[in-house]
């Protein structure tokens, strides 16, 4: 069963949230881009926008329509409050503020699969972390299923898109045509049914609609622009430790760290103490990135010296030891690394070319 409100219900919907104590956090259009901040209304989301990318290009540009999700992921994830670019873990003197609870309006399918791998991280050991589950703890998450695919998308093939399927509270699909703006609305929990039905003026989705919005997401299946090789990735980057493209990639990375801050599921920090004369003391998390030559510093230097070493770790860990430690892959397919490289390093470009070649090499052997 479906439900289906307009635009004046998506107003109420974030008004609902407010009122039971939310923090609604949704998409803005801030510095050219779509980014992630607390909002108000319906009034605060990027009517009328969507976004261009490829490889190291990212635009925003109007629409034809006033779409209020009608782009794809920009450059912050929800890791950005969830877990902060910054945090204060422990002071002498004075508390940090309480930072939810928090409701996400506008979660893609993917970016519901990275906070499940974030979730994983940091909540499914034997030592949880105790900031992130307290910002975790009690989040409302509305999902929007893809109207479009981006340049750089390539969820189908890491299983983790376009539509939502699970974890969340409830679910969009944005409908607009001449017969009216409105949202086809699934619930996936007793809270978000409770929600939808506090919205005034909600109705049940006729079957067209619901049709409709699943033939919208095959449709966005078929338009990704990118794919991840079909072979066992795990065991193709472990079993090509030595592979030339390494060093064919190292040539080309700066080692800026950008593909690690876009990331939605890099967890990669840094932990640092201050002091004052007076005994004020701070300890601060932020996060780091395994492209710096600092980040496997041990004693007498770094273990990752080159670029070379440093990428390969990078993606090595995203989408093969990741498996070993946490039973997935830490790779969403939502492409922010690749439009956000500088160089436009591609990471499904790499795989397949490692792919290929070693598939080449395979049968030349063979034949030998």
């Amino acid at each position: 069963m479906s439900y289906l409100i307009d635009v004046s219900g998506l107003d109420a919907l974030i008004g609902v949230l407010s009122g039971q104590g939310f923090r609604v956090i949704g998409p803005v259009v801030r510095d050219d881009a779509i980014c992630y901040d607390e909002i108000g209304s319906v009034a605060d989301l990027p009517a009328g926008w969507t976004d261009e990318q490829e490889a190291g290009v990212y635009r925003l540009r109007r629409r034809d329509d006033l779409a209020l999700f009608g782009y794809n992921v920009g450059p912050q994830a929800w890791k950005k409050f969830l877990f902060p670019a910054s945090a204060t873990l422990w002071r002498t003197e004075g508390t940090e503020p309480e930072a939810g609870p928090f409701a996400f309006l506008g979660v893609r399918s993917c970016e519901l699969r990275a906070i499940a791998v974030q979730d994983r991280v940091f909540l499914g050991g034997a030592h949880q972390d105790q900031w992130y589950a307290a910002r975790r703890d009690g989040a409302f998450l509305i999902a929007v299923n893809c109207g479009q695919a981006g340049g750089t998308c390539f969820c189908v093939s890491m299983s983790s898109g376009p539509r939502a399927t699970e974890g969340f509270d409830l679910s969009l699909t944005e409908l607009l045509d001449e017969t009216g703006h409105r949202f086809v609305v699934e619930v996936g929990s007793g809270r978000g049914a409770d929600v939808i039905r506090a919205v005034p003026g909600w109705r049940l989705a006729p079957t067209s609609d619901e049709e409709l919005s699943i033939t919208l997401s095959e449709r966005v299946a078929g338009q990704m622009g990118r794919a991840m090789p079909s072979a066992d990735l795990r065991d193709l980057l472990l079993d090509n430790f030595e592979h030339p493209r390494w060093d064919d990639v190292a040539a080309r990375c700066l080692s800026c760290g950008n593909c690690t801050m876009v990331c939605p599921t890099c967890f990669c920090f840094s932990v640092e103490d201050t002091s004052t004369l007076s005994g004020d003391a701070v300890r601060e998390r932020s996060w780091d990135s395994c492209f710096t030559l600092d980040h496997s510093y041990l004693h007498g230097g770094p273990v990752r010296a080159s670029g070379k070493a440093r990428y390969r770790q990078w993606m090595t860990h995203k989408l093969a030891t990741w498996v070993d430690q946490f039973g997935t892959s830490g790779c969403i397919g939502c492409g922010r690394c690749i439009t956000w490289c500088p160089v436009g390093i591609d990471i499904t470009e790499e795989a397949n070319a490692i792919a290929g070649e070693s598939a080449i090499a395979g049968e030349a052997g063979n034949d030998a």
